[in-house]
């Protein structure tokens, strides 16, 4: 009965793995799933292609050009101060005032200055009045000289004649001697006539050294007079104004900053990067401020050297220990047209020079 029971438990097994062997699929090979899914793997195949073109496009674009976010407007700002001391009276200009070449900035107390002008002025007008006398005095020593020289020439032939008749016996001893006499006298007044003539005509140089110092007084004094009145030394704009009617302007006292109308960009590329840069490649430059306008400029100049090495303290690369880090060179980047906009210096630019 075990036996029986036994026999019919193996044919129902092997009744049951019939049916689930029967019931399973076929298995399917690596060529019947790519026949089924081969447009999904032709689009992976054209997406993955056309990354790879766009990304060789993409750097064959690039690398025509050179980037920096390294840089901002720059322009040589001037400080616009006092050359001579005095009090403000006028302050024609405004905080950020927009002006031109020639504009008057400030104005100083003159009085002082013009006193000491109309008084060098005059020390001129007198010396030439003096050196005028003086060519006179010289042009009358110079007839009493031909004057002098005259009658000595005639006292001389008087005592020529006199003394042949007193020789001859024809005139007497004492007539000789008076007419020698006269001719000592000639002499001496002749000689003092020349002497005279002398002295005056060296009093000329005297003269004109002493207008030569009063004109240059009268120059300093017309020089101090005319800083008096401060002009814009170019067209620009008026920042940071300091100057008020009523202060103290003391000499070098600073009145206010000036920053002129020409603006440039100081980009601070990285050495790696300045291979093929050269002075006259295009750049196209974004201002942070107007980040909706593209301003058109080339390369001016390239520095030479870095900006450590024109710094209060350089990098000194022979002592301790070093470490290599890619040092930056300004460029200095010109606007082809005068922006129109208001640029001022320190304002970040996005500068894209084009190098191939």
């Amino acid at each position: 009965m075990d036996q029986r029971v036994d026999n019919e438990s193996r044919t129902d097994s092997l009744s049951g793995r019939d049916t689930k062997s029967a019931g399973a699929a076929p298995r399917r090979s690596w060529r019947d799933t790519f026949r089924e899914r081969r447009g999904l793997v032709l689009l992976i195949a054209i997406i993955t292609i056309a990354l790879l073109v766009a990304v060789l496009l993409w750097w064959l674009h690039a690398r025509q050009y050179e980037m920096t976010d390294d840089a901002f407007i720059d322009t040589r700002t001037a400080q616009i101060s006092s050359q001579i001391s005095a009090a403000i009276v006028d302050v024609p200009v405004d905080d950020n005032q927009v002006v031109e070449k020639g504009t008057v900035l400030a104005r100083l107390d003159d009085r002082d200055y013009v006193a000491q002008r109309d008084q060098a002025a005059a020390s001129v007008a007198n010396l030439n009045a003096q050196i005028a006398a003086q060519q006179a005095k010289i042009e009358q020593a110079a007839k009493q000289v031909t004057q002098a020289e005259a009658v000595l020439t005639f006292a001389q032939q008087q005592d020529d004649r006199y003394q042949q008749l007193t020789k001859q016996g024809t005139a007497t001893v004492e007539q000789a001697q008076q007419y020698k006499s006269n001719l000592l006298q000639n002499q001496a007044s002749y000689a003092a006539a020349q002497a005279n003539a002398v002295a005056t005509e060296k009093q000329i140089p005297v003269l004109q050294a002493q207008l030569q110092n009063a004109q240059a007084q009268l120059e300093a004094a017309q020089t101090n007079l005319s800083r008096t009145i401060i002009t814009a030394p170019v067209a620009g704009r008026v920042t940071h104004l300091t100057a008020a009617i009523g202060n103290w302007a003391a000499t070098g006292s600073a009145l206010m900053m000036f920053v002129p109308r020409e603006v440039w960009v100081t980009a601070n590329f990285k050495e790696t990067q300045l291979d093929l840069m050269r002075p006259g490649q295009p750049v196209d430059m974004v201002v942070d401020a107007y980040p909706d306008k593209t301003f058109r400029g080339h390369v001016d100049s390239i520095q030479s050297g870095s900006g450590t090495a024109f710094s209060l303290l350089p990098a000194e690369n022979a002592t301790g220990n070093f470490v290599k880090i890619v040092q930056r060179v300004p460029v200095k980047i010109v606007f082809d047209n005068p922006p129109d906009v208001l640029l001022g210096p320190g304002m970040s630019v996005v500068p894209t020079v084009k190098v191939r």
